[in-house]
């Protein structure tokens, strides 16, 4: 399987600066690639293939004046350009069929945008030195944080910038599955919102709200933003304190995401996970908690990781009635409002926590054998029969009851 691997970058000056000259590079080639395409769509003649437009936008573009700079920068990088566009327009017509979700039609890159990337592959000859740095071609040896070690020889290496001006450098690598030791426990987990996880087993984990806890210090530094006059020096220092203070509570969510995800995969079998609709729960009022928490990016990290270990991972449908199903004997007992956290079941008299029951019946639509002991809170007190019948040795049947007053 194939995995990514990211670590940080340190470029010093004139490092950055032939950073920013690739990446406005493959901008400029990926904008023309896209110009060339849409005017073709225009006049309904066919899409230029990819040969062509490489061609015509890098090779014969080198000789000419205005798009000589072209030529300091590495080959490599203006094809993977082009390459990315075919992605675009293939995942874009790819969403009319319906073989993948729905995503936008391929969008001119600007500038502006806070976020730039390059690739490099195996044809541009980069490397990593003997003494650690990165090898760059016509940039040179940045000095890189190696955290691990890679588990084989990366294939490609995209170098990214993010809005808070830090460089990465991401590796993609085949890496073979490392199984863990097989163990007799599975689990089904409710995901929400006052808990983030709930277990099956009772485990329940707090949902840390990372943006929650961040909004005084974001509400600040966006407020100095605001008063600054765009475009000037002053405005992008307060833009990149913003998007510093943003990054500080992704990075804070994400590592939460995968100290959680190992724990589970580490400990668990089988794993069951319900399919949650998140964006439509992004369009109501609790669009901001729903985002903080993170669910999707949580899902995807249990997933791979199942995988990658040799667990069995279960996505089970939306609409299974989780919440409305007793896990001690079964029976549909109905809707119940949000502010129901602990529900008699009306069939056996078991007093039920909402979530954990959630999370038994998760696991066990999944198909996984799990107790239905930790959904259970106490068992209701049944009041005693007036009478019940009886049997004496010569057969005949009398009722035995509390007489009457």
């Amino acid at each position: 399987m194939q995995l990514r691997y990211s670590f940080r970058l340190y470029p010093n000056g004139p490092q950055r600066s032939l950073l920013a000259r690739a990446f406005g590079c493959a901008r400029v080639v990926y904008n023309d690639a896209l110009r060339a395409r849409e005017a073709a769509r225009a006049a309904r003649e066919a899409f230029p293939k990819t040969g062509e437009l490489s061609k015509l936008l890098i090779t014969e573009a080198k000789k000419t004046t205005e798009r000589a700079w072209l030529g300091e920068v590495s080959a490599v990088v203006l094809q993977q350009s082009l390459r990315d566009l075919d992605t675009a327009y293939r995942n874009f017509f790819d969403g009319l069929k319906g073989k993948r979700p729905r995503m936008g039609a391929p969008r001119f890159k600007s500038r502006k945008d806070q976020r730039q990337a390059v690739r490099f592959t195996a044809n541009a000859r980069w490397k990593i030195t003997a003494g650690g740095d990165l090898s760059l071609p016509k940039i040179g040896d940045v000095r890189v944080k190696w955290s691990r070690n890679l588990p084989s020889v990366p294939s490609t290496v995209t170098v990214i910038k993010d809005a808070a001006g830090r460089y990465f450098a991401s590796f993609v690598v085949e890496t073979e599955p490392t199984t863990l030791p097989e163990t007799e426990q599975v689990v089904g987990i409710d995901l929400g919102l006052g808990h983030f996880a709930v277990l099956s087993d009772g485990t329940k984990i707090d949902a840390p709200r990372f943006l929650r806890r961040a909004e005084k210090r974001l509400k600040r530094a966006q407020q100095s933003l605001s008063r600054k006059a765009k475009g000037s020096n002053n405005w992008d220092k307060a833009r990149v304190k913003v998007a510093r203070a943003h990054t500080r509570v992704a990075d804070a969510r994400r590592e939460f995401h995968h100290q959680l995800s190992t724990r589970i995969v580490r400990d668990n079998q089988a794993v069951a996970v319900e399919d949650l609709a998140v964006k439509g729960l992004a369009r109501t009022r609790l669009a901001k908690s729903v985002h903080d928490a993170g669910w999707s990016a949580f899902v995807s990290m249990l997933e791979y990781k199942a995988a990658k270990h040799g667990r069995t991972f279960h996505r089970i449908g939306r609409f299974e009635p989780t919440s409305q199903v007793c896990s001690d004997c079964g029976i549909k007992d109905g809707p119940k409002p949000l502010h129901f956290r602990v529900w008699e079941c009306g069939a056996c008299g078991t007093v039920l926590d909402r979530d954990i029951n959630a999370a038994v019946n998760v696991a066990k639509v999944a198909g996984l054998a799990v107790s239905a002991c930790g959904a259970q809170v106490s068992r209701a007190s049944v009041p005693a029969q007036r009478c019940e019948a009886g049997t004496h040795r010569d057969g005949q049947t009398t009722v035995v009851g509390i007489p009457a007053l």
